[in-house]
């Protein structure tokens, strides 16, 4: 509906400048000649051709550039609006090159039209040749269509950032909940977890009956812990990219590599399956390790290390930068983001400058179904 609505404002305008160019063709000439009919038809393509100048600007803006000058050459001196209007919807569009390109072609083949329909002299014809279309006026509606052109897209650069704001501040929501559930309830409902289940293990191991009340409790223990890791992977899986996890390390060293570091990937221990929001994490801890040593660590070697443990996968990435021992230093936004995605599965990070210096990412992330 709104794209209908436009093509219908964009014909009446059409419709209107032609109505205008025609009437002041026709006021200029009472009785046209045949040459002057010719003219006159040439204002009304100009003017139509604007109900397109959305769809086609350089096309129009070529097409009324043209009818002027035909309908000059054929002795009508009448304002080029239609041209004006194609140069502004040229440049609202985007398109300088071909805007300047086509009016300067214009203003210069304007005078010699003018002596083409029977001007007696250069003066008289630049002067009628100005009279049909003013530098000035070229300029302003070129510079009126820039104009709007920067405000759409100030516009649009507004609500960009809105959106991206908006999103920004939900996943700080989703990241301070995740927080807030892993440091509240990962320990109580770990201890009794733990407490039901050695209070099982002892009685069966006594041969004691064990009680209802205790399985229940035991059973519930272990689904809450499940429950509540699976509520922490939701909420820190935030990521709607293809997925890309410790399967695509190689390729994110080699990309490393590409930029003059030596980088390396080492594997210990033998391939499990990890959770999806393990995986992901993995892969954004290397990805966001390498891309701090090639931009601020001025180092010439980088390794990574994934070892496999029960129930842990381990994360490693050292380099020999500029860091040493003993530093403070204030975490950067990605590191920031690490130790969240790491908190909210239940693991530990450690990032730190080396003793033999340098700097090393040490991450450990649970795989064994607990928070």
């Amino acid at each position: 509906m709104g794209s209908a609505r436009v093509g219908v404002r964009d014909a009446i305008i059409a419709a209107g400048v032609t109505a205008i160019m025609v009437a002041a063709g026709l006021a200029a000439r009472g009785s046209p000649s045949g040459s002057e009919q010719l003219g006159l038809a040439l204002l009304a393509v100009g003017g139509l051709a604007l109900a397109a100048r959305r769809r086609a600007p350089v096309a129009v803006l070529v097409v009324t550039g043209v009818c002027t000058v035909g309908y000059q050459a054929a002795g009508l001196a009448v304002f080029a609006t239609a041209y004006l209007v194609a140069v502004y919807s040229a440049m609202r569009a985007g398109r300088r090159v071909a805007t300047a390109v086509t009016s300067l072609t214009v203003l210069v083949a304007l005078p010699a039209a003018a002596m083409v329909s029977g001007r007696d002299g250069v003066g008289e014809a630049f002067a009628q040749a100005r009279g049909v279309l003013e530098l000035a006026w070229l300029i302003a509606a070129a510079a009126a269509g820039e104009a709007l052109r920067q405000a759409e897209r100030r516009a649009d650069e507004a609500e960009r950032t809105r959106e991206e704001n908006a999103l920004r501040r939900a996943d700080e929501e989703r990241l301070h909940i995740a927080r807030e559930l892993h440091d509240s309830l990962t320990h109580q409902i770990s201890v009794i977890k733990v407490q039901a289940e050695a209070a099982v293990h002892v009685a069966q191991k006594r041969g004691e009956p064990v009680p209802d009340a205790l399985l229940v409790i035991r059973d519930a223990g272990r689904e809450a812990a499940r429950e509540l890791r699976a509520t922490l992977e939701a909420l820190r899986d935030d990521d709607t990219s293809p997925p890309l996890g410790l399967d695509h390390l190689p390729d994110l060293v080699k990309r490393a590599a590409a930029t003059g570091l030596r980088a390396s990937l080492s594997v210990e221990g033998e391939r499990a399956a990890v959770p999806v929001a393990v995986d992901r994490t993995a892969y954004r801890i290397v990805q966001e390790s390498l891309t701090n040593v090639t931009r601020h660590a001025r180092a010439g070697t980088a390794s990574v290390r994934v070892a496999y443990h029960p129930g842990a996968v381990v994360i490693q990435v050292d380099d020999d930068g500029i860091a040493v021992p003993h530093t403070l230093s204030v975490p950067g936004v990605g590191l920031l983001g690490m130790r969240e995605r790491v908190t909210a599965l239940g693991g530990e990070l450690r990032a730190e400058p080396r003793d033999e210096g340098g700097f090393t990412v040490h991450a450990e992330l649970p795989v064994d179904g607990t928070p």
